[in-house]
């Protein structure tokens, strides 16, 4: 009996821990702050279901790519974990600095779409509410 009920709660755990990222990019307004040290602009605002139910993207992949070998790889796909845990802010050796690594993934493919916003304004919207990032006070 104890190895059925002690079964059936690391089932429920593992349920919860898988789904807890998908539950939380529902919620998503605004492209995460975090990773940056400060910003100049507001976070991008970025409605995460809205976005993907008006570009019709169902794989996750597209946009939480993974990498194989150094490139980038779409199969391998990282939802759920920040873009800052593979984007270092400042970059690293054969890694792509985080607001570049945002900049080319969406911009990019808004170019390629030919639809969404492409311009610093059009993303990091001032009047919507969520102010800069501001830098850490010393010490």
């Amino acid at each position: 009996m104890l190895k059925k009920t002690f079964m059936a709660v690391c089932l429920v755990a593992a349920v919860a821990i898988t789904a807890a990222p998908v539950f939380s990019q529902q919620d998503m307004k605004n492209v995460p702050l975090d990773g940056f040290a400060k910003t100049s602009r507001p976070p991008a605002v970025f409605d995460h279901e809205a976005h993907n139910a008006k570009a019709k993207i169902d794989d996750c992949g597209i946009c939480h790519h993974g990498q194989k070998d150094g490139k980038m790889d779409p199969a391998a796909t990282t939802e759920g974990q920040p873009c800052a845990d593979c984007h270092p802010a400042a970059g690293a050796k054969d890694k792509t600095p985080l607001m570049r690594a945002f900049h080319r993934q969406c911009g990019a493919c808004h170019e390629k779409a030919g639809k969404g916003p492409v311009a610093c304004g059009e993303c990091h919207r001032r009047d919507a509410g969520v102010p800069a990032k501001p830098a850490k006070p010393a010490g």
